[in-house]
């Protein structure tokens, strides 16, 4: 068989896919917590938000997010378990040999899902955030706000998913559909090293010697384990990144991720990362074998 397996996209597409039906409403807390004003902390967050928008305000930007990352997991999780069969075979020469795993390998091919996952998740997570952000409070008072922010006061400023993209581009160009990016790189390129390495090496250890293919419970386990890894070192720059994505929608507060870190730090010190809400979906979403 050739280092090339489709089963590796099809298993990223089905998590990728479930992850945003199951995980948005957390999401959505998530991003409210670490962007929002007024929110306090998680519970009364759900309890605003419910008060607020009814349930319908917890899977606000779903739709975009549920039409792109299934075909967004299916890439990273099919890249990165491609990349890492070619490696080892390339080094092996023999396709038996394609099951040992070196760190060097999985290094790799983790940095090269986290260099991709940014190139085509940057946009996704942008109008996500832009959808779920629209409706948070937001004080006149001491913010510059945009003259339309003004004019429209609490009224959603994007129409949908379409409309989103439409405006961003208009009034920031193609590029701002890429504003938060270098976050999401110092964010992504070290969390799927630090997902994908743990749970490879986590997977081999838990996984019976009798067995020959991938074992459930030991998928599920070294899964979360290396979850909680990864996302306990990403949260802060997830943090960044969302604060960076959601501004625009009223005002323009932050000039670029140092300047974004040093705000967040000199109003809420090294608690800026504490809202974590849940983990990131895609890195739960799709799991390689």
């Amino acid at each position: 068989m050739g280092s090339f397996q489709l089963e590796d996209f099809a298993a990223g597409w089905i998590g990728g896919a479930a992850s945003v039906i199951i995980g948005h409403p957390l999401d959505t807390v998530k991003t409210r917590l670490q962007a929002g004003v007024n929110y306090g902390n998680t519970l009364s967050c759900i309890r605003t938000v419910y008060r607020r928008e009814s349930v319908f305000g917890f899977f606000k930007g779903m739709s975009f997010p549920l039409a792109s990352i299934a075909v967004y997991n299916s890439v990273v999780f099919g890249v990165f378990s491609n990349t890492q069969r070619f490696l080892s075979q390339h080094h092996c020469k023999e396709p038996e040999a394609s099951r040992s795993h070196t760190l060097s390998d999985l290094l790799l091919a983790s940095m090269v899902a986290g260099v991709v996952s940014v190139g085509l998740g940057a946009p996704v997570d942008l109008i996500k955030i832009r959808l779920q952000m629209q409706t948070q409070p937001f004080r006149e008072a001491n913010l510059a706000l945009k003259p339309q922010a003004v004019a429209l006061g609490n009224q959603p400023v994007y129409q949908g998913p379409v409309h989103c993209i439409a405006t961003i581009v208009r009034t920031e160009g193609l590029a701002g559909m890429y504003r938060g990016v270098g976050a999401m790189l110092l964010r992504d390129v070290p969390g799927y090293c630090l997902y994908f390495i743990p749970y490879v090496f986590l997977n081999d250890w838990i996984t019976p010697e009798a067995c020959t293919g991938p074992n459930p419970c030991a998928v599920w386990l070294a899964g979360g384990m290396a979850g909680a890894i990864s996302w306990g070192t990403a949260t802060p720059m997830d943090v960044v990144k969302s604060r960076l994505q959601a501004d625009g929608v009223y005002l323009n507060k932050y000039k670029g991720v140092l300047d974004c870190i040093s705000q967040s730090y000199q109003k809420e010190g090294l608690k800026i990362g504490r809202d974590t809400g849940r983990g990131r979906s895609r890195l739960h979403a799709g799991i390689p074998t």
